[in-house]
């Protein structure tokens, strides 16, 4: 029964991934068919992301209210009506509508997941699921161009997707009663005390359902707290950075041509992905700790091949590196996150880790293109090293500030 649970999780995490690139794959066919500006994809990503912070700061109450399966299944119900809402939609003002619902429902259940699985499955799995959270990504751009190919309709290729997430709602639903007892997995217990197969397939404890939530100026004054926020505010920084400007930067400063740039840009996304099935093996013999600071020494090299003269192959590779390098880093904080602020923290812990991420989304690229239109955009590398050191110095003192939590990250 737990591996179908988990089964049914890793489908969520395809899932969670499939909507995600749909917006940006589908612009240059919406925009002109609503007759509006180019730039107005970022207010819907805005409204969305509002959402979704939201919705994170609110997951802790949620969950102790109705549990993490009841969590996932309305959360992917609700992104599922704003799916179809999106393709019935012929406005601007009908899609900003739909986006407030998809926004909310994609932060709750973020939130959710990450935390369950962070609390009962080992290590490995948060890197896999997230390596399925790349492919959802990757597959929802392909619906949508098949959509469009062949029946000429952007709002097809949202209601696909819409009707896919209906129909795991219901599987969710259905699964509700494996979701109320703690999965046991021998192999997370190995080297390990006994502590984990005492829980096992117990009731939930009050790091999930039951037990009060945390007010967020409770969540703050947590030792690590803030350290933690920053650290991920950072990494999203970081990741979205790099999706956002990477083509223009190989462009504009580097002389590559546009096609060229294009495609070795998304080898970015590909680095992520491949590098997170790698990951989960390396769970296996180093801890998350080690893993994140594996990541950041990938990111700076990929850095600096930037910016060394050695051709644009150099440069190129950079880019992919960086990748290989963000790879860990979401997982392993996600999943040392019991392990640093303790179970019965978790849920509200992850909850303002993935606001503090979805801020980081929706600011950080923003600021470098007014940096790149007002100097250069050749400051890229100095502009993501800045944040990358920022970032190095959050971590660390997280683990300095947490260290004195019994079964910390380092039991992994």
């Amino acid at each position: 029964m737990i591996a179908l649970l988990l089964a049914i999780i890793y489908v969520s995490f395809i899932s969670l991934g499939l909507p995600d690139s749909l917006l940006g794959s589908a612009w240059p066919v919406i925009y002109p068919e609503l007759d509006v500006p180019v730039s107005y994809s970022g207010i819907i990503f805005m409204i969305i992301s509002l959402g979704t912070v939201f919705s994170s700061l609110q997951s802790d109450r949620l969950t102790k209210r109705l549990g993490a399966g009841k969590v996932t299944a309305v959360s992917v119900a609700m992104t599922a009506v704003a799916l179809l809402g999106f393709s019935f939609s012929h406005s601007f003002a009908a899609l900003c509508l739909w986006a407030v619902p998809y926004g909310l429902g994609a932060g709750s259940v973020d939130a959710a997941l990450n935390n369950y699985v962070a609390l009962h499955f080992a290590s490995r799995h948060m890197s896999w699921l997230h390596c399925m959270w790349g492919v959802g990504a990757s597959v929802g751009p392909y619906i949508m161009s098949t959509a469009i190919t062949y029946t000429s309709s952007w709002n097809m290729g949202y209601g696909i997707i819409g009707i896919m997430q209906v129909v795991l709602s219901a599987v969710i639903l259905l699964s509700l009663p494996l979701w109320k007892k703690t999965p046991l997995e021998e192999d997370k217990m190995e080297g390990e005390p006994s502590m984990e197969e005492a829980h096992s397939m117990e009731e939930v404890h009050s790091g999930e359902e039951g037990g009060n939530p945390i007010p967020l100026r409770e969540i703050v004054r947590i030792k690590g707290a803030k350290e933690i926020m920053a650290a991920f505010f950072c990494y999203s920084a970081i990741e979205q950075t790099v999706s956002l400007w990477a083509s223009s930067y190989l462009v504009l400063r580097r002389g590559i041509p546009e096609y060229t740039a294009t495609g070795f840009a998304s080898l970015f996304f590909l680095g992520i992905t491949l590098g997170r099935a790698v990951n989960g093996f390396l769970t296996m013999k180093f801890t998350d700790t080690q893993l994140i600071h594996m990541g950041q020494c990938i990111i700076g090299a990929g850095i600096l091949l930037m910016v060394l003269p050695f051709g644009n192959g150099v440069a190129l590779a950079g880019f992919i590196a960086v990748g290989l390098g963000c790879a860990p880093i979401y997982p392993c904080i996600i999943h040392s996150t019991p392990g640093h602020f303790g179970e019965e923290n978790s849920q509200a812990m992850v909850g303002v880790q993935m606001a503090s991420a979805y801020i980081g989304t929706s600011f950080m690229p923003p600021v470098f293109g007014i940096l790149a239109d007002k100097i250069s955009i050749s400051l890229l590398p100095v502009y993501l090293f800045g944040i990358l050191l920022l970032m190095a110095v959050m971590y660390r003192r997280v683990s300095r500030l947490t260290a004195h939590m019994e079964g910390s990250v380092e039991k992994d």
